[in-house]
């Protein structure tokens, strides 16, 4: 049986686990004050129960203050109806156990009191001293548990409006919580059935908003992870798509006797292969630094020499397109601690990048400038350029301007994010920029070391 996952029926299942929490503790409650009750008129005796009756405190303080019990029944003339009603159908002893009063009534002269079945006698202490006693008629009173309870009608009543109220503020208050609640919960099983776009709106208390707002970022992220790797398979795809291409056509041509295996076409074929290797290469070092697994052997680099060696290498394309490629510093001595390897293979990707794009009698220019505990370096070229709101795009996997544009103005397109991963792995930054005499420059920040 598949269970239903909406906020409705999770918020109904939330109401009612909180109705039954609170119905406990209000059973819990109520049971406590009724075994209390029950333990005291267990364990206590009828002298500690009948004390606490407010009409024989007011004979005790009578007695206190008079001496003497004469005119007692001055006193009930202030008590309560209901008193009033229970003190007529009782009897006042004296210290002697004689009656003085009887159901209401002063008895003069005083009466031998006869004790019969099922009385009870309260006995009235002033000092350690029996000074009078009140007797509660047979039946008046069938047990001691109507006087326990008498007294603790107030608790009851106090319990259960607390019960009542607590029950409501709590239903008030939960709401608050219980909705946004149901709402992050629903959502989560929606996105655990690969409904990744769900979100919630955060609301209620702030640990339920800081809840919300970080399932609403974990889920962004997820949605967003999710949508590079079907992207980055559909570019890996479309890069593949073109090498396999030319060298399937040309070995089959081959095989077909369309071409000759000669040198001409063998070599076309080959060129597909390493097209293959590198673009199988940029990918597995992408990954590796991506995942921070990218081993990095850092030391004490001079970035001149490192710029310096990099156009080395490019010297002879440069030369083949009549573009200038120099290099520019105040400090030829400035130094950083970093892999001098991968930061080659950062300004090698970024030399490669501007010569592809630099039209012939162009030129690309190196900078390398201290700036306060940083040290600067730019790549600046005076190509075509990008615009401005493709700049933030351009570090991205496979990224190009033109999607259908021809290959061989382009590498794998993984130079840039590849760089990029390389700069920040080691604690730089890396970024791009347009020129204000055009083109493009591409910038990175490293610390200096002093």
């Amino acid at each position: 049986m598949k269970k239903n996952f909406s906020a409705g029926s999770i918020r109904n299942r939330l109401f009612k686990l909180l109705l039954r929490a609170f119905a406990i503790v209000v059973f819990i409650t109520l049971s406590i004050v009724i075994i209390g009750a029950s333990l005291a008129v267990t364990f206590s005796s009828n002298d500690i129960i009948f004390e606490r009756i407010p009409s024989i405190n007011r004979l005790e303080t009578y007695y206190l203050s008079m001496g003497h019990w004469d005119n007692v029944t001055s006193v009930f003339q202030y008590l309560d109806k209901g008193e009033q009603k229970i003190w007529r159908n009782m009897s006042l002893l004296n210290e002697k156990q004689q009656i003085i009063v009887s159901n209401g009534q002063a008895v003069e002269p005083p009466e031998e009191y006869i004790k019969t079945e099922n009385e009870l006698i309260i006995p009235i202490i002033i000092n350690d001293e029996t000074v009078g006693s009140v007797v509660l008629p047979p039946g008046f009173m069938a047990t001691r548990l109507f006087f326990v309870f008498s007294g603790l009608l107030p608790v009851f009543l106090i319990s259960i409006f607390l019960a009542i109220l607590t029950t409501l503020i709590g239903l008030l208050l939960t709401r608050s919580v219980v909705n946004p609640l149901a709402e992050v919960i629903a959502a989560a099983q929606a996105v655990a059935n690969g409904r990744l776009e769900s979100r919630v709106n955060p609301k209620g208390p702030d640990d339920i908003r800081i809840l919300s707002d970080s399932f609403n970022h974990m889920a962004a992220s997820l949605e967003r992870n999710d949508q590079e790797r079907r992207d980055l398979l559909a570019d890996i795809a479309h890069e593949l798509r073109t090498p396999l291409t030319v060298l399937h056509g040309r070995l089959e041509g081959i095989l077909d006797g369309i071409y000759q295996p000669d040198e001409e076409h063998i070599v076309s074929a080959l060129e597909s292969t390493y097209l293959l290797e590198r673009l199988v290469e940029d990918l597995r070092l992408l990954t590796l630094a991506e995942s921070r697994q990218l081993q990095f052997d850092p030391k004490d680099t001079n970035l001149y020499k490192i710029c310096e060696r990099s156009i080395e290498l490019f010297s002879a394309q440069a030369l083949e397109k009549k573009i200038s490629l120099t290099i520019q510093t105040s400090n030829n001595e400035l130094t950083a601690w970093l892999d001098p390897q991968r930061f080659e293979q950062v300004i090698g990707n970024l030399i490669n990048n501007s010569l592809q794009f630099t039209p012939e009698n162009g030129k690309v220019l190196i900078t390398i400038q201290p700036e306060d505990e940083y040290i600067l370096i730019k790549v600046n070229d005076n190509g075509p350029g990008i615009s401005e709101e493709d700049l933030p795009y351009i570090f991205n996997r496979f990224w190009r301007k033109e999607k259908s544009r021809s290959r061989k103005n382009g590498g794998t397109g993984l130079g840039l994010a590849i760089s990029k991963q390389l700069i920040e792995a080691q604690g730089g930054l890396i970024w791009a920029e347009t020129n204000e005499e055009g083109g493009l420059s591409v910038a990175i920040r490293i610390h200096q070391l002093k």
